[in-house]
């Protein structure tokens, strides 16, 4: 199985990549934002799920071919960024009924529902170029292909980046939403942040959108 050097370069690996900011932890702080606490951590478990659809992908071959092929990995760029602004596209919208989902009503409170905050999240995570690249180009690197079984290992070697994906996500989200808590206290300002959440996902959907491969 893999070994223990390996696991912990993996780990060590993973800490470095994940410390910077990516789309994945602008997506949460943009609805912790403009949503609160409780979409913060919703949206946040959606993206370690949908990273780890990634993780899956590469274990059985899928994630090789999306890196190998520039139309793939351009189809799923776009499609993430795509998502991204028309996420900030309604929350922008809705900015000004935060006052009500603040309370548990409106349209843009906890009524979403938990489900469809996570299935949102898992749908960023799954399209995140950052993590398409480093699951098909840097975790195939840490396997050990002489012990055998390596769709497992990259299985196993894969909850590492998740686990502390989860927990900086999460802790992004709820340090977004204790600022968002401040704003809350007047109805203008709490207009102004949700606004601000919906134009920092179109911002960073646009962003994901003209960045990253040039081949």
């Amino acid at each position: 199985m893999v070994s223990t050097d390996r696991f912990l370069a993996f780990a060590a690996m993973s800490l470095l990549v994940i410390v910077i900011p990516g789309p994945s932890v602008l997506f949460v702080i943009g609805r912790a934002l403009a949503h609160g606490r409780r979409t913060a951590v919703a949206t946040a478990i959606g993206n370690v799920f949908g990273s780890y659809l990634l993780v899956v992908a590469v274990a059985i071959g899928i994630g090789s071919l999306v890196e190998r092929s520039v139309t793939v990995y351009l189809v799923v760029k776009l499609a993430g960024a795509a998502y991204l602004v028309h996420l900030g596209v309604q929350a922008f919208r809705h900015r000004r009924e935060l006052t009500a989902a603040a309370i548990g009503t409106g349209p843009t409170g906890p009524a979403r529902g938990d489900l469809r905050t996570v299935l949102d999240g898992a749908l960023v995570g799954v399209t995140n170029p950052k993590g398409v690249v480093f699951f098909a180009a840097v975790l195939p690197q840490f396997v050990d292909h002489t012990a055998g079984r390596v769709p497992l290992q990259m299985l196993v070697l894969g909850l590492i980046p998740i686990s502390i994906g989860l927990v900086t996500d999460t802790l992004w989200g709820l340090t977004a939403s204790a600022a968002r808590t401040w704003f809350a206290r007047s109805d203008r300002r709490l207009s102004m942040i949700g606004g601000a959440g919906g134009f920092a996902m179109i911002g960073l959907g646009l962003t994901v959108a003209v960045t990253g491969r040039a081949d």
